[in-house]
């Protein structure tokens, strides 16, 4: 009964032809890049390692070509889509797919707003160049975060996704991103892979959920608000901005426990020695109540 749903991923020509006969005209600011090519959605589907068994998020599935790939794992898939012309179309060209959920929302605004259980979920998406750090972050800092995610976006921020202490790609959504997730594979993705082409390099990362988790669920609010604050003004020390949001003999306290120099910035703390610093914040935070 389900061969009725085989479809065929689109060509160039095909997406060229259904943008302009449903009348799409692609959104810059939604940073709308259809991915193409066969040989790199199969990469894309093969990374996220799918069985018959696994529910996947995918986020911006636009024409459904990576969709498809998806569905041919036998998996079963909740796409969210934020524009409603594309939303449209998915709907009438998947209508009574036994195994796809279409979802008409902005992701951010989904991921932040549902109180959804993701620990048992992958998610493999070709991510709106636009707010892939975001939904990244949205993933990432949910105390049930999924257990891997695959995700397409610009080379620029995987970089920064996969950066480690003392270099300048190092920073917020670093560490807020490994927190929970450990970086893997990642391979590049050429833009004449995409239509329209993009302007700058795209990059597939592959990140698995780390066993047990760094920082505890508990603490995942206190992390956030230490690291933003610690790269609030990534040039002073750290020292002073973590006292002007805390106790200034706890931090003089931590400083003293986890041997940091005063005078280090942010960009020199490892993601280890953030998960110290907060794990100790909220244990004097404790003592307080």
């Amino acid at each position: 009964m389900e061969a009725a749903f085989r479809i065929e991923p689109m060509k160039l020509v095909e997406i060229k032809r259904v943008l302009e006969t449903e009348q799409i005209r692609l959104t810059k600011s939604l940073g709308q890049n259809f991915l193409h090519d066969k040989n790199q959605l199969q990469r894309i589907a093969d990374a996220a390692e799918l069985s018959e068994s696994d529910s996947v998020l995918e986020i911006g599935p636009g024409l459904g070509s990576l969709t498809e790939f998806l569905l041919e794992k036998g998996s079963r898939v909740l796409a969210v889509e934020k524009d409603e012309r594309l939303f449209e179309f998915l709907q009438r060209k998947y209508a009574g797919h036994p195994r796809l959920d279409l979802v008409h929302a902005d992701a951010v605004d989904y991921l932040r707003n549902r109180a959804k259980d993701w620990s048992g979920w992958k998610c493999a998406s070709n991510l709106p160049y636009s707010a892939a750090s975001p939904i990244l972050v949205e993933l990432s800092q949910n105390a049930q975060c999924p257990r891997r995610i695959v995700a397409t976006l610009q080379a620029e921020v995987a970089q920064r996704i996969k950066a480690d202490h003392g270099g300048r790609d190092f920073g917020i959504l670093t560490l807020l991103v490994q927190a929970n997730f450990q970086p893997n594979k990642f391979f590049r993705i050429p833009p004449s892979c995409f239509f329209p082409p993009p302007k700058v390099d795209s990059t597939c990362i592959v990140l698995d959920r780390r066993t047990p988790a760094m920082i505890p669920p508990g603490d995942i609010e206190t992390f956030g608000r230490v690291v933003k604050q610690c790269f609030s003004q990534r040039r002073k020390m750290m020292l002073k901005l973590l006292k002007a949001d805390w106790n200034p003999e706890w931090i003089d306290q931590i400083y003293r426990n986890l041997k940091l120099d005063p005078r280090i910035r942010a960009e020199a703390v490892s993601l280890d020695q953030f998960a110290r610093i907060t794990q100790e914040l909220n244990f004097y935070s404790r003592k307080t109540l």
